[in-house]
């Protein structure tokens, strides 16, 4: 015992200071392979190899490398083949740490691999929208055959979300058919993104309004347009294919024909479609007629219904009109206005003496002022009306009432139908342009009046108060030529109208002469923001006979649309010619034209930054 505890604590070659000293022949006696498992250890734990060093110096014997290598095999005494455990488990670390790093660079060349193939597929398989490249193009229709309207309406009908043109036209003939009174009409609708025909429907006689809305609003049926014609046409189509879904039997409207656009009204057959009506005149008197039409399937809802009015000059309306409370009237008349409740139309249509629920509303301030024998039409204004147009009222869920009259410009307030403001003048023979101009948020409007031969004045309205905030006169002989405005992100509006050529720079002149033939036209621009400058966006050599501005929401973008005319020579109809502009790369193209001197001086540059952030959006101005 005290043989095996001499080998396993004496280290060779060295005194143990406890056990005394160093026998080599009891060491010589030693197994040899418990000797290498002896200096293993101690090269392992002291850093000593054959009695020395690492520098190959014996160690002190007091030093501590020397204790630490005597008391390690000592606390360590056991089998031998525990001592080969240390190096077996940093290896299987070793490994296992490689096979985790080795995982970790799979999983992630693996995800980096699909989202590359995800992101593949999605460029391939799913369709960008469409991107309207400057929105610029010009169809050419062909020969007109006459027809003094020109309908013109926007929709999307292909779902591509750029707004489509939707217009009607009398085809040309080469010869004049036996028996043909008038030649025949074609309703056409042209692609928004490059012009082309989408689809086209014959129509048995000159198209009065186009009219494109949703009947049943939060359904999937679709858009319909509805087209009036010059005579007893009235149909409902569908708007992406073409195809005509229900037309009125003409026999409804034996003793009449129509004299104004059908007016769409909510459901009043209560079947979930909002219906409509239409307004016959008498051949040969004054009498007019109310025919509801139900929207659903072009029938009429009930017999028609007769008034006698008394009034002279230009049809008004009929027009539907919705009061804060809910209540539901239609405006009409010859030369003034007029008002019948839609409940008392329903109640003689249907022959019975109750209504829906949703037309038994009154508004107490429109009923006043009903005839003292207690007629059913209500007196709203009496002095040589000739247009009628509603307007949003910005303190109110309902509309004011703008009425264009021979000497004055008029608001009545909606709610109770008084005066708001009159502004006096002669010569306004177009319907006023709501827009915003100033900063309170309320509906200013752009005029036209003629100004003496061959001159236009162009002003703007202040809305709140009916004070000309803005004026200028062009050379213009047309008498009537289309203005549109088009909103902007900031809630201003830009106004367009036609003119012929201005001079870049400002006139010492009070009376701007043209400088190009009268047969050129100009599309100017006016901003808010730049009431000095006008943009000179584009001209036209035909006669512009109907315009509309749309806004392509994806883009921000707002396009405008003409319909032109091109001057026709003897024997040979007039050219129809259909036009779509981008007004955003318009601006940028456009070419400025300044109208009085400014202090600063305002920059091309300056003001090329400024038409370069400007968005377009959609915002209804007339409810």
């Amino acid at each position: 015992m005290a043989t095996v505890l001499s080998r396993a604590l004496k280290l060779p070659g060295k005194k143990s200071p406890d056990l005394g000293e160093y026998d080599p022949l009891t060491q010589a006696d030693s197994d040899e392979s418990e000797d290498d498992l002896v200096l293993d250890l101690q090269q392992k734990n002291g850093g000593v190899k054959n009695g020395k060093s690492p520098l190959g110096e014996a160690p002190e014997p007091d030093s501590d490398a020397e204790v630490a290598g005597a008391a390690k095999p000592h606390i360590s005494e056991g089998p031998t083949e525990g001592y080969p455990s240390e190096p077996l488990g940093g290896l299987e670390q070793k490994t296992t740490s490689a096979i985790v790093s080795y995982v970790r660079t799979s999983v992630f060349l693996l995800t980096l691999v699909i989202s590359m193939v995800l992101v593949l597929v999605c460029a391939f398989l799913i369709p960008c929208p469409p991107r309207d490249l400057h929105s610029t193009w010009s169809r050419h229709l062909g020969p007109q055959g006459g027809g003094d309207l020109s309908p013109l309406q926007l929709a999307d009908v292909n779902g591509d979300g750029l707004r489509d043109v939707l217009l009607s036209f009398v085809t040309s003939r080469n010869g004049s058919a036996v028996g043909v009174s008038r030649p025949p009409a074609v309703l056409v609708c042209l692609s928004g993104m490059n012009g082309s025909t989408l689809w086209s429907s014959p129509l048995p006689e000159e198209a009065r309004d186009i009219t494109c809305l949703d009947l049943m609003p939060g359904s999937m049926a679709g858009t319909i347009c509805i087209v009036t014609g010059m005579h007893k046409m009235f149909s409902a189509f569908n708007a992406t294919s073409g195809k005509a879904i229900w037309t009125l039997n003409p026999n409804y409207l034996s003793n009449g024909t129509l004299a104004a656009p059908g007016v769409v009204l909510p459901d009043v057959d209560e079947d979930g479609v909002r219906d409509l009506v239409v307004l016959a005149v008498g051949e040969s008197q004054p009498d007019v007629c109310f025919l509801l039409v139900s929207g659903r399937t072009g029938s009429p809802v009930g017999r028609p219904v007769k008034y006698n009015i008394v009034g002279e000059g230009n049809l008004i309306g009929p027009q539907v009109y919705i009061t804060a409370n809910g209540a539901v009237y239609i405006l009409f008349g010859f030369g003034n206005i007029q008002a019948v409740a839609l409940r008392d139309i329903f109640v003689q249509a249907q022959n019975r003496d109750s209504s829906p629920p949703s037309l038994q509303i009154e508004e107490p301030e429109w009923e006043k002022r009903r005839s003292i024998n207690l007629s059913e039409l209500i007196d709203i204004y009496s002095d040589g009306v000739e247009l009628l147009q509603m307007v949003k009222a910005p303190d109110s869920n309902c509309s004011n009432l703008l009425i264009t009259t021979g000497q004055a410009l008029v608001l009545l307030r909606g709610q109770n139908l008084t005066p708001h403001w009159t502004l006096s003048l002669q010569g306004l023979h177009s319907q006023p342009t709501p827009g915003y101009f100033t900063d309170d948020q309320t509906l200013d409007f752009l005029l036209q009046i003629q100004d003496g031969v061959g001159m236009k004045k162009m002003m703007v309205v202040d809305g709140d108060s009916g004070s000309v905030i803005w004026n200028y006169t062009a050379p213009c002989h047309l008498k009537r030529t289309p203005t549109t405005s088009a909103v902007t992100s900031d809630q201003k509006s830009v106004f367009l109208f036609w003119a012929e050529g201005l001079p870049a720079a400002p006139s010492n002149s009070d009376v701007i002469l043209g400088t190009e033939p009268p047969s050129l036209h100009h599309l100017y621009l006016l901003h808010p923001a730049f009431p000095s400058i006008l943009l000179d966006l584009a001209n036209a050599t035909g006669t512009v006979t109907a315009a509309e501005v749309g806004i392509n929401d994806l883009w921000k973008d707002a396009f405008y649309v003409t319909r032109t005319t091109g001057p026709s020579s003897k024997g040979h109809p007039a050219p129809l010619v259909v036009s779509k502009l981008s007004l955003r790369w318009a601006l940028m193209e456009g070419q400025m034209v300044q109208l009085k001197e400014t202090t600063p001086k305002i920059g091309r540059g300056e003001l090329r930054r400024f038409l370069s952030r400007i968005k377009f959006v959609d915002s209804p101005l007339q409810i």
